[in-house]
């Protein structure tokens, strides 16, 4: 208790030093948990952004390829699936249900997706989350489209939009523009904070629409072009991108997979999704260590500001160390006084940082997940972010070492008097 009034004191006698110093402390460490809060939401919305799904099955290539133009609607597919694959692989007792996915085509830099409306109701994203509507509804016209939740909020789009479709994925307006079939926006999806939000979906006929008078990738002529109100939901088509996969049975999916792995009429490749995205965060991983890396580095730096307040006060405090000494403080005393100093000055900082990082997430926590698509979810604190928080308090208390062992040997020298 003496030593805490004392410790207080003293604090309150450099309290400018002292602010800036606990201010330096604080906001290391709300850094520190803050890019640790940021590395755990990304990694959490990186890897559940898709779930419920047993196998992804594209054209043979690598799995990283096939997971990337799936689910996060990056590069491209080397090949197509005919439709006619896709029935039969449809049809194998262990498959409950399947989302088919056609791709090629975009909408001022956003992919266009053909699938069928089980799309709404089987993809599944962290966790039991489905895919929701904010405006609309599913697509039931050839000529309907559903546009996720940055594509409207970018594109400042509403229902009943009329919007044209770029052959090609690219960025701006693209290349050649199928704007002799246009498209009507029926509904508009709820923010997801996944690669659902920037794509542009509409049904698989109307995804062959686009291209059902094409010969070789090309554009028709215009004596054979086929009039817009002559093509239905009759339409046939010929051939998906890729396909998601929900097995009866979990304990099904690796012999599922190896039999369409094997599949004799057209080269597949199917993979597990969740597996693929654990494989492909952990490539990943340099990044999480630089962040940390840097985060301790602000925490050293806050560190050293502690250091340096502490120390350059010293020969202010010469005087203090000697009338201690004069009323009996053994040397080992005055120890111990400082380095409870620096061991007070960093529990105050620690718990100012959390108390920052709170507020900070708790005040930008909206305008993160619309932005970066980053669910700060979990708990307030977790195991790890808790023994940082200790590792910070020991190496503030073990910094102050330094400054105390200094004034002990100064106590030891000064007298009363202040030399001049």
């Amino acid at each position: 208790m003496v030593f805490l009034k004392l410790a207080i004191k003293s604090l309150k006698n450099r309290a400018f030093a002292t602010t800036l110093t606990v201010i330096s402390i604080a906001l290391s460490v709300a850094l520190l948990l803050t890019v640790e809060r940021a590395k755990r939401a990304a990694e959490e919305g990186f890897t559940q952004t898709i779930s419920k799904t047993d196998l992804i099955v594209g054209a043979r290539s690598g799995p990283l390829q096939l997971i990337l133009y799936t689910v996060f609607n990056m590069g491209n597919a080397t090949h197509n699936i005919s439709y006619e694959t896709y029935e039969k692989v449809k049809a194998h007792p262990a498959i409950e249900w399947t989302i088919p996915y056609s791709l090629g085509d975009g909408h001022r830099g956003f992919r266009v997706v053909g699938t069928t409306q089980d799309f709404f109701k089987h993809y599944h994203y962290r966790g039991d989350q489905q895919v929701k509507f904010a405006q609309g509804k599913e697509f039931t016209d050839i000529w309907d489209v559903v546009v996720g939740a940055d594509v409207a909020r970018k594109l400042k789009y509403s229902l009943g939009d009329r919007i044209v479709v770029a052959h090609g994925v690219t960025k701006g307006e693209g290349i050649l523009q199928h704007d002799d079939r246009p498209f009507v926006i029926s509904g508009i999806l709820e923010p997801t904070g996944t690669p659902l939000d920037r794509a542009v979906y509409m049904s698989l006929q109307g995804m062959e629409a686009l291209h059902v008078d094409w010969q070789d990738g090309a554009a028709p002529a215009m004596d054979k072009v086929i009039p817009r109100e002559q093509l239905t939901n009759e339409l046939k088509v010929h051939n998906i991108t890729a396909f998601f996969v929900g097995a009866k049975s979990r304990i099904e999916t690796l012999k599922l997979q190896r039999e369409i792995n094997t599949y004799e009429g057209e080269p597949l490749l199917a993979i597990i999704p969740g597996a693929t995205l654990s494989e492909l965060w952990n490539g990943l991983s340099y990044v999480e260590g630089v962040l940390r890396m840097i985060s301790w580095m602000v925490v050293a730096v806050g560190f050293m500001a502690m250091l340096i307040a502490l120390t350059t006060t010293l020969n202010e405090r010469r005087r203090e160390m000697a009338i201690l000494r004069a009323v009996g403080a053994k040397s080992n005393q005055i120890l111990g006084l400082l380095v409870f100093e620096s061991a007070l000055l960093t529990a105050v900082g620690v718990a100012l940082g959390l108390v920052t990082s709170w507020g900070l997430i708790a005040v930008l926590k909206p305008w993160i997940e619309t932005e970066f698509g980053l669910y700060l979810v979990g708990p307030w604190v977790t195991r790890y972010e808790l023994m940082y928080l200790i590792i910070t308090l020991v190496g503030g208390t073990l910094i102050g070492l330094i400054p105390a062992l200094r004034a002990q040997k100064l106590a030891l020298k000064d007298g009363l008097s202040v030399r001049i």
